[in-house]
């Protein structure tokens, strides 16, 4: 891929409330506001705020992939042991590639701050050449998980054929091995 292709973000806020407007979506916002500071690369974003049923949500991230064109995308709540989080199930349901990692290492960041992490469901996927990934529904969580997962996104970009994302140091530093680094 062209090393000036513009990163394609989808942003997917799961809130049964939110989605009704009970209350004011806070994912989405968070997230925009950690990739203005974070990525040095163009870059813009398509968003849905949806509730949480499993078949929109699985008809979303297809959407957003293989329509939209997507080369990223992350949802936002969801993921908990509650009878309607179903975030994890309709990623796992679209996927084409599950990445473990992913998930093991977004609880382990998250237990650092909380002991309930552990009751997660956060999953990484891959569909064609998307990465799809489950954050935390809150903005101070969905920081910190990213700030502990997002330095290996964008080689994973990088081997799955979309295009090569840089970032502020100071906010997210990268790894690539030496081979995979241009410029």
């Amino acid at each position: 891929m062209s090393e000036s292709q513009e990163l394609l973000i989808g942003l997917v806020s799961i809130s049964d409330r939110a989605s009704a407007g009970v209350y004011e979506d806070k994912g989405i916002p968070g997230l925009e506001e950690w990739f203005t500071a974070a990525l040095s690369t163009p870059w813009r974003m398509e968003t849905r705020l949806i509730p949480d049923e499993q078949a929109l949500i699985e008809r979303t991230l297809i959407e957003l992939v293989d329509t939209v064109g997507c080369h990223l995308v992350l949802t936002t709540g969801g993921t908990g042991p509650a009878p309607r989080d179903v975030t994890p199930e309709a990623t796992l349901a679209v996927a084409h590639k599950l990445l473990p990692g992913f998930g093991e290492q977004m609880r382990q960041v998250s237990l650092r701050y909380v002991p309930t992490a552990i009751l997660s469901r956060q999953v990484g996927v891959i569909r064609s050449r998307a990465l799809i990934l489950n954050l935390p529904g809150q903005p101070k969580a969905i920081k910190e998980t990213l700030d502990g997962v997002f330095p290996a996104v964008p080689y994973c970009i990088d081997l799955i054929g979309g295009p090569y994302v840089e970032t502020h140091d100071e906010v997210c530093k990268v790894f690539r091995p030496k081979s995979a680094i241009k410029g």
